[in-house]
């Protein structure tokens, strides 16, 4: 499934992040709040459980997450995301999943992988900024299933290209995909357009 989420608030975040002209500390800060805002989307179908509990006035039923949740930022843009479901998923767990592009097959290779023992009972959210040509979520997705097998993965972008999307749900369909705006194409460069640019250059201040 694909998810554009189609918010106001969302909108306006976006376009903040987008401008080329957004500095990196306000880029960092627009893209954690628009995360934030994407995450009440992401977990709505989450399970939940009734537990006991006490008012001031009477006993009642209250509600808590069923299962665990692992966050996994794709290093390094992932990062720019974690903040902003942490701000409402304080429990959730971090994993880590470092990956580079080998400059002759043009493949992702990992270089890190490590994850919380509780990943495989998660639901397991991997973040990335971007889903340009797929490549990396793919090869994410590939090595969680592989060493994990988590209950429920999750894949969390702000934009994503076509070419991205078909090629994320043709190597595994099953996954949900969620996005801020689905752009319009990638560029002969592998960019998104109209894109963010580097995603990860721009949260670190690195060009």
């Amino acid at each position: 499934m694909l998810k554009v989420i189609d918010h106001p608030l969302i909108k306006d975040k976006l376009t903040r992040i987008r401008k080329s002209t957004t500095e990196s500390t306000k880029f960092r800060e627009n893209l954690e709040e628009l995360t934030k805002l994407m995450i009440y989307e992401v977990t709505k179908d989450f399970e939940v459980k009734n537990i006991d509990i006490e008012t001031p006035v009477a006993s009642t039923v209250g509600y808590k997450l069923k299962y665990n949740t692992v966050l996994v930022p794709i290093l390094r843009a992932g990062l720019g995301m974690v903040d902003g479901v942490k701000a409402l998923i304080p429990t959730a767990a971090i994993g880590h999943i470092g990956l580079y592009r080998n400059e002759e097959t043009l493949k992702p290779v990992e270089y890190y992988c490590k994850m919380p023992p509780t990943i495989k009972d998660s639901y397991t959210l991997v973040l990335d900024p971007m889903l340009a040509t797929g490549g990396s979520a793919i090869a994410a997705i590939d090595i969680l299933k592989k060493k994990y097998n988590p209950r429920k993965i999750i894949f969390v972008c702000t934009v994503a290209s076509p070419e991205g999307v078909k090629a994320l749900k043709d190597a595994h369909p099953e996954i949900d995909i969620y996005t801020a705006s689905l752009d319009e194409k990638l560029n002969s460069d592998g960019y998104i357009v109209p894109g963010l640019g580097d995603a990860g250059d721009r949260i670190f201040g690195t060009k």
